[in-house]
Parts: C-alpha cells; structure tokens; sequence
C-alpha cells in the first residue's frame, strides 16, 4: 500500500512531570507515515501496553532505559497488523510484536518485530500474559526467587499484571501457602477466588506488617516486590532464614519527590541470611521456550487465568497509564485501537 498520504496520531512527552505526572506533560500530535525502508514493516498497531516501568522514563535521569526526549514520540511495546513490508519473513497481513508503541501507525526494523499467532490466543495477550509481563513473573519467581516446592510465597501488588501472574505460578510450581496484597477488597476477593490464592489482604485497612502476620504467622521463603516501601520493609520482618525476595518493581515511590525513608530493618537480612535480588526481564529471555511452554500449556488447559484492563482510543492512552499508575487497573492495562 502507498503511505504517501498516510498520517498517524502519536503520544510524546511535552514535559518532564514533577511528582505524579498530569495530563499536561503529554501531547497528542498528528504526523506524517514514512514508507517502510529496506529491512522494515510498516504496522498498524491494534494494542499498545502501558506498564508502570513507563514513569522512570519519564525523568531525566540514567537508568537501565534511555529517558523518553521531549517532544518526541514515547515508545512502548505494541502488537499490531502489517499494512506494508519492505522485509524477508514479514508479510503484509502478518501480526507483530514490537516495541514502538503509544502511536497509531510504527515503522519498524523487521529484525525488531516477532510474528505472533492471534489463532493461538488474542492479541492482546501477547503484551501481557504471554508478554513482557508474563516472562517477568516467570523468570521472577522461578529463577531470582527460586522458588521450591512447598515454600510460602507473598506477592505485593498482586492483582497487577505480573502480580496474579506471581501467584498463580506459585501455586501451579508446587508452593505450600500464597499470600497477596491488594488495593482494594474486590481485588483481594478476585485474587483468592479467581487466581487461587491461600490469602489475600488489602493493605489500605492498616499496616502491612500487622496483615502480613496474620496471614502467614510463620513467615515467608519468597517475597516478590512490585511495590517497595512498606511492603518491602514489612517482607523483610516476615522473611525466614535463608529467604528470598525478588525486586521488580517499586511503584509506591515511583512519582515521590523525596526519598523513600526505609526498609528501616536491613540489619534483619544478616542475621536471616536473607537475598534481595533486584532483575529485569531482559536478561532473562533463554527462559523463554520454557515459559512459553509453561505458560502456553496452562492456559490451554484452563489452568492459569488472567484479566486485562482495556481502555479503547489512541486518545486515552494516557488516560490509561495514568490510571495504571493510581491503581485502578486489575490485571494487565493495554489500549485498544480499532480500525
């Protein structure tokens, strides 16, 4: 197809946000479609993902990811419809995984995309439980953790993409007890009722060490963070000898515009001879045919569930990262974009 008069709408980043970010610090702008070059795909994109990681971009700060540049297109994975192929092995018609969302229309580097299936599960999925954020739960739990049989697992944030996704794991691999965090009593609801967690508890209704307590009063092995803060510092009192938590995320101070004041117990970890592990994704993807095997097997058999929270419309995507950010979502967040 010719894209000679094609135009896309895209997100870019107007300001740096000072705290929680606003609506203002976004601009949706309206821009030419280049034809795809030697060696790319021109995609229509049909979902884009929006994850809490998002925010660290947003700041002019070194870390594991470039920061987002002012005035320029953000980026995001997105699984989309191939209109246009200068490429090898990509055709027109093709569904892809790549990693230039928050836009309408991206041309990409064939070599940067992956063909996926929608016959072997929705779109959709492919950004979350079979995505990004299902192999961090993988790769998570099973290596950084290393979780064993038997053992009792807490999960924060646990009605959150990679949260439920901890959890069920746990149980499928053979954990003893799983405990969650939520923010609300739906959510803690949906996590034992639905997700098959042993407990839940929504941390809104008072502190966390007291919840914690109650609902494992003989600790914890594994901790999967996706909060920090109080519950981190919280998992480290309950975490018995020779414990384990995996870092993935920090969300509770990720729009603090001061220093977090604690975990204020670390002395613990000594005695406890407890790990705390920080990873990414990233730097596990030989995982990846076990986790696909794994995960792809306990879906077709109904074993594993998941949720998503879809928000339709170009428009709204920062509509639903921020709401992501608040909490507001259950399960994974995408945006939909219908032709």
């Amino acid at each position: 197809m010719s894209t000679s008069t094609l135009t896309g709408r895209e997100w870019r980043l107007a300001a740096r946000p000072a705290g929680w970010p606003t609506p203002a610090d976004f601009d949706l702008a309206e821009t030419a479609v280049p034809e795809p070059g030697p060696g790319q795909v021109l995609v229509r994109n049909l979902f884009l993902s929006v994850d809490p990681y998002m925010r660290g971009r947003m700041n002019d700060a070194k870390s594991y990811a470039a920061p987002y540049e002012l005035g320029q297109a953000m980026t995001g994975a997105a699984v989309g419809r191939v209109v246009a192929s200068a490429a090898e092995g990509v055709a027109v018609g093709d569904h892809v995984l790549h990693g230039l969302g928050w836009r309408e229309y991206s041309v990409v580097d064939a070599a940067h995309t992956a063909v996926v299936d929608p016959a072997q599960a929705p779109l959709s999925a492919y950004l979350g439980v079979l995505g990004m954020t299902g192999m961090t739960a993988y790769a998570g739990l099973l290596r950084v953790a290393e979780l064993a049989p038997g053992e009792t697992v807490f999960v924060s944030g646990a009605a959150g993409a990679v949260g439920n996704q901890v959890g069920q794991i746990a149980r499928l691999k053979g954990a003893g007890r799983v405990i969650g965090s939520a923010g609300s009593d739906e959510k803690c609801a949906l996590l034992v009722e639905e997700y098959g967690f042993d407990a839940a508890f929504n941390y809104k209704n008072g502190p966390v060490a007291a919840q914690l307590k109650a609902a494992a009063p003989d600790g914890i092995d594994v901790y999967f963070d996706n909060v920090g803060g109080e519950h981190l510092e919280a998992a480290i009192s309950a975490l018995r000898v020779h414990g384990r938590a995996a870092l993935c995320g920090a969300i509770a101070q990720y729009n603090d515009t001061e220093p977090p004041p604690g975990p204020r117990n670390l002395g613990l970890l000594i005695g406890k001879r407890v790990t705390l592990r920080g990873f990414l994704v990233g730097d596990h993807q030989d995982l990846k045919p076990d986790f696909v095997r794994d995960v792809g097997g306990w879906l077709r058999d109904g074993q594993l569930r998941y949720r998503e929270t879809v928000v339709t419309g170009i428009d709204q995507a920062v509509a639903a990262f921020l709401g992501m950010l608040r909490g507001e979502n259950t399960g994974k967040t995408v945006v939909a974009l219908p032709e």
